[in-house]
C-alpha cells in the first residue's frame, strides 16, 4: 500500500490544564477527501491547529505528525506552510479592511501566483477585486479564504467548516469548488455538513472524547443511520438544533436543510 500523505500517530493536546485530544491516530492518503466529523468540542479544529503549529501558546502537544515521513510537531508553521500545507481556518481570516486584490496580495508566497485556478473558481472575486473584504457576504468571504490558499503550489490543503453558517445554495457552491480542488490538491476537511461529506469525502475519521471512534470509508458511515446518529448526534436526513442561521430563516425550513443533508454538530 502507498505511504500515506499524512500520518497522526497518539496525538495528545493540552490547553489551559484541559485534556483536548487524548491519542489521536489516524492516517490521510495523498488523494481524495479525508474528512474529520464529530460532535462540538470533540478536538476537530485542534486537531488541524495541532498539525499546524496553531495551538495556543502554552499548550503541550506531544505524539507525532508525519508529512510524506518528515515529522513536523517541532517545526515552525512558516515552515510547514513552505512545505506545502494550506490552511482554511473556521473564522475565514480575512483583513476585513483590505480590498480583495489586497488580501490575496498579501497571500502570495511564490513569484507566479496562480491567480488562473483562483479566479477560474471564484470569478465573482476578480469582478469585486477593488471591493473591501470587510463588506463582502459570508459566502463570498468564504471564497476569498479558499482562494487565498489556492494561489500558491500545495501539497495538502486542511479546511475548517467552510460551509458554517452558510445558506444552503451557497453550501452547494462550496461542494462544487471543494470536489474540484481534490481533484489536483487532497484535503482534509472538518465538516458539519452531512450532504456535502457525502457528496466529496472518501474516508472519515469520527473523533469522540478527543479519541478516534470511527475510521474508515464514508459511505457505510453515512448509510448507517444509528452510527451516524450515535457517533454526531444527527441522523443522516435530520437535522440538529444548531442548524445554520440562514437555512433556518430561508422560508423553506426542513426541506432546505433535508436536501444539503443535514448537519452534525462541529
Amino acid at each position: 500500500a502507498p505511504r500515506p500523505l499524512l500520518s497522526i500517530v497518539d496525538l495528545r493536546v493540552r490547553i489551559a490544564g484541559s485534556q483536548i485530544l487524548q491519542g489521536v491516530s489516524f492516517d490521510a492518503p495523498a488523494t481524495g477527501v479525508t474528512v474529520l466529523l464529530g460532535r462540538n468540542g470533540v478536538g476537530k479544529s485542534t486537531t488541524l491547529k495541532a498539525i499546524l503549529g496553531l495551538t495556543p501558546a502554552g499548550s503541550q502537544v506531544t505524539g507525532e505528525v508525519l508529512f510524506d515521513g518528515v515529522p513536523l510537531l517541532r517545526e515552525p508553521t512558516h515552515q510547514l506552510v513552505r512545505r506545502g500545507l494550506g490552511y482554511v481556518p473556521e473564522d475565514r481570516g480575512i483583513f476585513a479592511g483590505l480590498t480583495v486584490a489586497e488580501n490575496l496580495k498579501l497571500a502570495e508566497r511564490v513569484p507566479d501566483p496562480d491567480y488562473d485556478t483562483a479566479y477560474g473558481l471564484f470569478p465573482e472575486l476578480k469582478q469585486r477585486s477593488r471591493q473591501r473584504a470587510g463588506t463582502l457576504s459570508g459566502g463570498q468571504q468564504q471564497m476569498l479564504a479558499l482562494a487565498r490558499v489556492l494561489l500558491n503550489p500545495n501539497r495538502l490543503l486542511l479546511v475548517d467548516e467552510p460551509t458554517k453558517g452558510l445558506a444552503p445554495r451557497l453550501v452547494t457552491e462550496v461542494a462544487d469548488v471543494v470536489a474540484r480542488i481534490a481533484e489536483s490538491v487532497p484535503i482534509l476537511l472538518v465538516e458539519q455538513n452531512l450532504g456535502l461529506v457525502r457528496r466529496v469525502g472518501r474516508d472519515a475519521v469520527v473523533l469522540a472524547a478527543g479519541a478516534v471512534a470511527y475510521r474508515g470509508p464514508i459511505g457505510p458511515l453515512l448509510d448507517d443511520e444509528q452510527l451516524t446518529r450515535a457517533m454526531l448526534g444527527v441522523g443522516t436526513h435530520g437535522r440538529t438544533r444548531e442548524a445554520q442561521p440562514e437555512a433556518a430563516t430561508n422560508g423553506r425550513g426542513m426541506s432546505a436543510a433535508r436536501g444539503t443533508g443535514g448537519t452534525a454538530q462541529s
